[in-house]
């Protein structure tokens, strides 16, 4: 009886976090649809504040959970929204997404304090940051020059930035700052809303 009741409760736990990631990973999709051009950055880099529930969810449930929740995000996007780059600008949001609420879910799970929380979001923006600069230089902007000619993808970074004017620079003065940035906002937002919605996540 004891072991159908502790495999019960197990079931349940199983559920209930499922159900949260399933609301969570709904909300981020709510809010990637609400992105913001920034004059200074490239057209293609728009802000949004989608990470905000799967950084919730990764401090709350645990880093896994926040990851499944960024993929979640970019599949509700893709399967209803579609995709303008074929797939490439959700591939590129969950990898560098998965890594910031990664990076700061599992920093935060060893010790859960205000402090610990600022320093894993702080350490998870500047993971994002060079996580951006990788996947964009050896994989995102390859795949996605296939669809818009690299120049093009330039031309649209030099227009916000004159410093732009190849590969590189893009990365420096587009993508880097620009996660750089986002890492900063998404971890302010989480900061002041934490607290508030934290007893809902660890709700049985």
């Amino acid at each position: 009886m004891k072991g159908i009741t502790a495999n019960h409760r197990s079931k349940v736990f199983n559920t209930n976090t499922m159900v949260k990631i399933s609301v969570l990973a709904v909300l981020s999709f709510i809010l990637m649809l609400f992105e913001v051009l920034i004059p200074i950055f490239p057209g293609f880099l728009k802000m949004d504040l989608s990470d905000v529930p799967a950084l919730l969810g990764s401090f709350a449930l645990g880093p896994a959970a926040g990851v499944m929740i960024e993929l979640l995000k970019n599949i509700l996007h893709i399967a209803i929204r579609g995709s303008i780059t074929g797939g490439v600008g959700e591939l590129s949001n969950f990898l560098v997404g998965a890594i910031f609420v990664f990076t700061a879910g599992s920093i935060y799970q060893m010790k859960k304090s205000k402090k610990n929380a600022i320093f894993a979001m702080i350490v998870a923006t500047i993971a994002m940051s060079m996580a951006g600069i990788l996947t964009n230089y050896y994989l995102i902007i390859p795949f996605y020059s296939k669809i818009m000619p690299l120049d093009a993808i330039i031309e649209m970074g030099t227009k916000a930035n004159s410093a732009i004017v190849d590969l590189k620079t893009l990365i420096i003065y587009g993508v880097t700052p620009f996660n750089l940035l986002k890492g900063a906002i998404i971890s302010i937002v989480v900061s002041i809303t934490y607290k508030k919605v934290s007893p809902i996540l660890h709700k049985a």
